[in-house]
């Protein structure tokens, strides 16, 4: 019998895009099947789960859900489908059955980021949305990655509707599914002391603490983030 192994997809999180993964895709094998499909960003369940509940479905065989912060969440609500096998959270929120990220962060020492934080109200029908300003982009969101390549992603940043982080979660994967962590100690975006209480209620498999690392693990540290996401490869191959 030939094993298969799971399609890894990798689910960005607010502030950024699918190219925010292009280092650790660099570090994983070519043999491996890798999709970074966009998060939409305009809410939890019926928004963004939905959208990836959608790319799940069309794959034939198991799949493994990467979330990269608010991500985390998504993949939380989504990652319920029938063939998913794992899950892998990378600085990322994974709230409970009728809990949101607010509730999640308002228990920790409020995050770097906040000073940062700027509302739109880009469409009169739609709630706020928010961006990091451009100013503490780099402080507060990838404190270790070079200056330029920053200032392209304080330029390129996503949006994220407010609702995303307001909006109760459904049941979670993480209840079902095998789990792992990567978090960040000098995390400025999302408190770390939340990522350790989640990923300790998880119960997840292993749990990866980068010293000194920002948010972006993925960017910064992606020789060790590609590590943990080939264990849950490994751990999750028919």
């Amino acid at each position: 019998m030939t094993a298969t192994q799971p399609t890894v997809i990798l689910v960005h999180g607010a502030f950024a895009d699918a190219s925010s993964f292009r280092a650790l895709y660099d570090e994983l094998p070519n043999d491996l099947t890798v999709i970074a499909p966009p998060n939409p960003l305009r809410g939890l369940t019926n928004g963004d789960g939905a959208y990836l509940r959608g790319v799940i479905k069309e794959i034939d065989g198991p799949v493994l859900l990467v979330g990269h912060s608010y991500g985390g969440a998504v993949i939380t609500a989504a990652g319920t489908a029938d063939n998913v096998v794992g899950l892998v959270y990378l600085c990322g929120l994974a709230p409970d059955e009728g809990e949101n990220a607010n509730d999640l962060q308002s228990a920790f020492p409020s995050p770097g980021i906040v000073p940062y934080i700027v509302a739109h109200q880009l469409d009169p029908d739609a709630g706020p949305e928010f961006t990091l300003a451009a100013e503490g982009f780099h402080e507060s969101f990838c404190a270790d990655i070079p200056a330029g390549d920053a200032r392209f992603m304080a330029m390129a940043q996503r949006p994220l509707a407010g609702i995303a982080l307001a909006e109760a979660a459904p049941a979670p994967a993480w209840r079902s599914r095998p789990s792992w962590g990567v978090l960040g100690t000098a995390d400025r975006c999302i408190d770390p002391g939340v990522h350790r209480f989640s990923y300790k209620r998880m119960g997840a498999q292993e749990v990866t603490e980068l010293e000194g690392a920002s948010h972006v693990v993925m960017l910064s540290r992606p020789q060790e983030v590609a590590a943990v996401v080939m264990t849950a490869v490994r751990s999750t191959t028919a």
